[in-house]
């Protein structure tokens, strides 16, 4: 063994069995107790690991510029605005910079894999994409970077996107985004996003359905030209908070629809319940979709941090244990099997919604593991538990001593 993971709990239906896991060549060799070696070994004294968190949905090119923009109204239009307006002066420099710095603020709270939202336009043209592509290599060593190209400020009615996205996709990205909602023609938008994911044969992620009014919705037209391209299980729809205004009849319909589709949905807690209802002065909507709901329902959802430190989201710590915990919050969750679900909803779920075949705690899987400090997987997401080790292919990537008490001296 190269290194031991001493009196481990190992997250299932009954948190309370101790077991040591082992590591080899970066994978993991073992899961029994007893275990012994010459090799480093760790006494996690009966703390829960779980598999490295997923970040599913984040943008890394626009997180920590609340220097440089406005944050007052709270509502999507100025979010758009003034992001727009900070564009005009980024950077490859700049982007690289606020990247690096995400990603590592998401290392040291356990992320061990990633989807980036990076987004073109003739504005910034691929500055984004010319940043954050070396990262993926640079930063192998912590975190798996995936990156996604999509057109935030549309893509039909802003002529020189589509071309933009092309090469961005030539170039190494392997998800295509959209935004319907910023075109004067969504469906059309939707079409042709899926033209491309066909013909660079990637999988598909939208930001779609942004707002609590339940008239409009577009994911009908996801789950029809999913079907109609055989592209279930690799199509992915963000945000999507106007299901949180439909009455149980017709979100079970919907249910259904992404269900039969396979279109996989991922909530952003913590931007959704910012932006949602800010123009309302009282009787204020929470505006997140509910995951759980939808996961009754067979749909697979993840949580994300989606943005941090910008007028999306002026506030965030890149803690997926916090995504958790939010969004039992907002779901009103209080059973165990609940907080469980929560948990999978940054790790188990997300790595499926991104087709991650060798994932999970369990022998030959990479050893992408991260130590909380609680002893139970439940405890973990009611307390917010804190990320005391980490470990990407069996080599530790971070390390967080446990907060001490200092009584006076008797």
């Amino acid at each position: 063994m190269d290194m031991i993971l001493k009196n481990v709990i190992v997250p299932g239906e009954r948190d309370e069995t101790l077991t040591d896991i082992g590591f080899v060549d970066g994978k993991i060799a073992a899961v029994e107790s007893g275990l012994s070696a010459d090799s480093e070994i760790l006494d996690m004294g009966g703390r829960v690991v779980v598999p490295g968190f997923i970040e599913s949905h984040i943008h890394l090119d626009k997180a920590c510029i609340l220097d440089r923009c406005k944050s007052e109204e709270g509502t999507l239009g100025e979010a758009i605005q003034e992001v727009s307006a900070a564009k005009k002066s980024f950077t490859i420099e700049d982007i690289r910079a606020r990247a690096i710095h995400t990603l590592e603020k998401c290392t040291l709270q356990g992320t061990t894999r990633m989807r980036a939202h990076l987004e073109v336009d003739p504005v910034i043209g691929l500055k984004s994409i010319d940043a954050v592509l070396p990262l993926v290599d640079e930063y192998a060593w912590a975190i798996d970077l995936e990156i996604c190209v999509f057109p935030q400020e549309g893509l039909l009615n802003n002529p020189g996107t589509d071309d933009l996205m092309i090469e961005a996709l030539k170039r190494g990205a392997r998800v295509v985004g959209g935004c319907p909602y910023t075109d004067t023609n969504p469906r059309g938008q939707i079409e042709r996003i899926f033209e491309m994911a066909l013909e660079f044969d990637v999988d598909v992620d939208f930001h779609l359905d942004f707002d609590t009014n339940p008239d409009g919705m577009t994911v009908g037209d996801v789950c029809e030209l999913t079907e109609m391209h055989n592209y279930g299980g690799r199509v992915v729809i963000g945000h999507v908070s106007k299901l949180s205004a439909l009455p149980p009849e017709q979100l079970a319909q919907i249910t259904q629809r992404l269900e039969s589709a396979g279109v996989a949905v991922t909530v952003l807690p913590s931007t959704d319940l910012y932006l949602m209802g800010a123009g309302r002065d009282h009787d204020i909507v929470r505006g997140v979709a509910p995951a759980h709901r939808l996961i009754e329902g067979g749909v697979n959802c993840a949580l994300s941090t989606n943005n941090v430190l910008n007028p999306f989201t002026p506030f965030g710590d890149c803690s997926l244990i916090r995504m958790a915990n939010l969004y039992a919050n907002i779901g009103q969750i209080g059973t165990g099997a609940g907080f469980r679900e929560c948990l999978n909803m940054v790790t188990h779920r997300p790595a499926r919604l991104m087709r991650i075949d060798e994932y999970g705690i369990a022998i030959n899987n990479p050893a992408d593991i991260v130590v909380l400090d609680s002893t139970t997987s439940i405890g973990a997401v009611q307390e917010l538990a804190v990320p005391l080790f980490g470990f990407k292919r069996g080599r530790r990537t971070f390390t967080r001593e446990p907060a001490q008490l200092h009584r006076p001296q008797e």
